[in-house]
C-alpha cells in the first residue's frame, strides 16, 4: 500500500491530497477545500468548493459572508463518507470549537488523518474528540512543551466566581476570543450555576446567535457597549482580548480584568497584558493530552502542522513514533493573534 507521505503533499497553498484533488484548511484560494473548523488562520475565504461540517459551514457563512465561505458547500455529517478521486474522506469531532473535526482519508489501504486544531477536555458547547486510528496523525502542537498543564476549567471558573463574590461593587471583564472560547466560558459559568444576565461586548454577539441557531443555549445574553455603567456593578462582561484593557474596558465600574486563555499559564503574559486575574481555559490540548492523544490514534508516523514541533517529536520518538515538522506558515492559535490584534 501506499505510504501517505506518497498522496498527502505539502504545496505553498497548504496540505494537498493529490489523488482527491483538494486541500485541507488551504492557507490561499483554492478550488476544492475541506475545512476542519471556523477558525480564521483555518477557514479562509475564496474558494471554489467548500466541504465542511453544517455548523462549520454556518460559522464560515457568518464570519466570511454567504459566497465568502465558497461558491459551493458540502455539509457532512460525522462519519458520514464520501469518496473523491479514490479517496474515501469522512470527519470525526475533534472537540476545538462548535463544528470542528478531523479530516480522515483513506487510500489504497492507507489512512492518514488532520486533526486541525483539537481539545480532549469535554465541552458542552461542541462534540468531543475521538481517536481515528490511522498510519499517519497530522497534529497541532499549540501547547507542547510540558509546562502547559490546564487545570479542571471548573476551577478556573470558579476562581472567577470567587472574584465577584469577593468584589461585587466592582465589573469583571472577560477577554476570550469570538468563536469557541466566549460561548464555552458563557456554558461553564451556567453549569457552575451563574444564571444572572452575561454582557457581551459588541464583537462578540454574532457568534453567540450563530451558536443559538445550531441548538446551543447560553441563557440571558445582553449587549454591554450599551448598557449604563451603574448596571455592570457586579456584573460578568465578556469581549475580545483586545478591549479588556483599552478605552472600552475603562468605561467599566473599577474593572477587574480577566483573560481566559491556555496562555495564562506564563505568567508574564499576564502581568504584560495588565490582567490582574488569569483564568487558564484554553481550547486545544496541553502536553500530556497531545502525547496521549498520540498513543490514543496509534499512528507509526505523526506529522506536526504548528506549535512547538520540536518537543513533540522528541517526546513521540521516544516511544518509537516517527516524526515530521511540516512548518506550515499562517496557521496559529486565535488566542496567541489576539494578543497583538482581534484575530
Amino acid at each position: 500500500m501506499p505510504h501517505p507521505e506518497t498522496w498527502l503533499k505539502v504545496l505553498p497553498a497548504g496540505l494537498f491530497c493529490e489523488p482527491g484533488g483538494f486541500f485541507i484548511d488551504p492557507l490561499r484560494p483554492v478550488d476544492r477545500a475541506v475545512i476542519t473548523h471556523g477558525h480564521s488562520d483555518h477557514a479562509r475565504a475564496g474558494h471554489r468548493a467548500v466541504l465542511a461540517t453544517a455548523d462549520t459551514l454556518a460559522v464560515m457563512r457568518a464570519r466570511l459572508s454567504e459566497g465568502g465561505a465558497g461558491v459551493s458547500q458540502q455539509a457532512l455529517g460525522w462519519h458520514e463518507q464520501v469518496t473523491l478521486g479514490g479517496v474515501k474522506i469522512w470527519l470525526s469531532p475533534a472537540g476545538h470549537v462548535l463544528g470542528s473535526a478531523q479530516v480522515a482519508m483513506e487510500y489504497q489501504g492507507s489512512r492518514a488523518v488532520v486533526s486541525g486544531d483539537y481539545k480532549r477536555t469535554a465541552d458542552p458547547t461542541c462534540a468531543g474528540f475521538e481517536p481515528v486510528p490511522c498510519d499517519v496523525f497530522v497534529t497541532e502542537a499549540t501547547f507542547a512543551l510540558p509546562v502547559f498543564v490546564h487545570p479542571p476549567p471548573a476551577h478556573e471558573i470558579a476562581k472567577l466566581l470567587d472574584s465577584v463574590a469577593l468584589f461585587p461593587e466592582r465589573t469583571h471583564v472577560v477577554g476570550c476570543y469570538a468563536l469557541g472560547k466566549c460561548q464555552r466560558v458563557i456554558a461553564l459559568l451556567r453549569q457552575a450555576g451563574w444564571d444572572q444576565p452575561i454582557w457581551l461586548h459588541g464583537a462578540l454577539v454574532s457568534m453567540c446567535e450563530v451558536y443559538r441557531q445550531r441548538g446551543i443555549d447560553l441563557g440571558d445574553l445582553r449587549p454591554a457597549t450599551v448598557a449604563a455603567k451603574a448596571s455592570l456593578i457586579g456584573a460578568i462582561v465578556l469581549a475580545p482580548p483586545g478591549a479588556i484593557a483599552d478605552r472600552w474596558a475603562r468605561r467599566l465600574e473599577d474593572p477587574v480584568v480577566a483573560l481566559a486563555s491556555g496562555w495564562m499559564r506564563v505568567r508574564q503574559r499576564a502581568k504584560s497584558r495588565g490582567v490582574e486575574l488569569p483564568l487558564v481555559i484554553s481550547d486545544h490540548a496541553d502536553w500530556a493530552e497531545l502525547n496521549a492523544t498520540l498513543d490514543d490514534v496509534g499512528a507509526p508516523e505523526v506529522w506536526v502542522t504548528h506549535g512547538r514541533e520540536e518537543a513533540l517529536i522528541h517526546a513521540a520518538a521516544q516511544r518509537g513514533i516517527r516524526g515530521r515538522a511540516l512548518r506550515l506558515l499562517g496557521y496559529g492559535d486565535e488566542d496567541e493573534t489576539e494578543m497583538v490584534s482581534d484575530g
